[in-house]
């Protein structure tokens, strides 16, 4: 399988580091789109800072991002699963993979960045601060500058696996499989009174803990069903519409 996150817009920034080298991402295929994206934000961040929040939708409270931002290429970097650490990173908890989980965890998932594109747990980045739904001056939506190469990173990445995307709305928005690789996504929904709603913080916990199972047990489903009946064995309520899977939880 091949697992794509989403990112987390919060990030912990490295105490120490190389600097960032675009050249040791994987993928290298979208080494000149993050060379674009880099440059855009770093010359964004460098000019007015009222203006620069405002493009980012940074609040007063995140005005330490920008000098960040505009140091981006000297700033030091780590393992992308260790920059992310928002509530699906917690839930996931990477850093206490054994060696074997590592490795699988390294083979299995990429993840979303509106900056880099996709980068794979191994990646060393920067922590930065750029959302997926921004509009870069001169550049225009990152969406824009990341639909044309996204479809077939992700097709090469997957090499005949099936993927199950994980992303959020915003970062699915930035390229989707093309239609002939398997695709499976999956929603969270809570159930009470016979009642379902859709969630949302839980949606991000309950993902990290799904996908830390998956890679603890050594799951590698081919298909959607046989990753519905590796959810349902690990303990989950799963049922399918079409390529989702839907997660039925009783309790958040």
């Amino acid at each position: 399988m091949l697992i794509l996150l989403p990112p987390s817009e919060g990030k912990t920034r490295p105490e120490r580091g190389r600097a960032l080298d675009l050249e040791t991402l994987g993928l290298p295929e979208l080494t000149t789109t993050r060379e674009q994206l880099l440059r855009a934000l770093i010359r964004l961040s460098e000019g007015r800072p009222a203006r620069a929040m405002e493009v980012l939708g940074l609040g007063p409270t995140q005005a330490d991002a920008l000098p960040r931002n505009a140091n981006l290429r000297d700033e030091p970097t780590a393992r992308a699963d260790a920059v992310y650490t928002g509530v699906l990173f917690e839930n996931l908890d990477p850093a206490s993979f054994d060696e074997s989980v590592r490795e699988r965890a390294d083979r299995t998932l990429a993840i979303a960045s509106a900056l880099f594109g996709l980068v794979r747990p191994s990646d060393h980045i920067p922590a930065y601060r750029l959302s997926g739904s921004v509009t870069l001056p001169r550049l225009g939506t990152v969406a824009s500058r990341w639909k044309p190469r996204l479809p077939a990173a992700i097709e090469r990445l997957a090499d005949g696996r099936l993927v199950v995307d994980l992303r959020s709305g915003t970062y699915v928005n930035l390229g989707t499989p093309p239609r002939d690789v398997p695709t499976a996504t999956m929603r969270v929904l809570h159930e009470k009174g016979g009642k379902r709603t859709v969630v949302s913080h839980f949606n991000k916990a309950t993902k990290g803990r799904v996908v830390r199972q998956l890679l603890s047990e050594g799951v590698d489903a081919t298909t959607i069903d046989e990753l519905a009946t590796a959810l349902r064995d690990l303990g989950w309520t799963v049922e399918r519409e079409k390529n989702r899977l839907d997660l039925v939880v009783t309790q958040l």
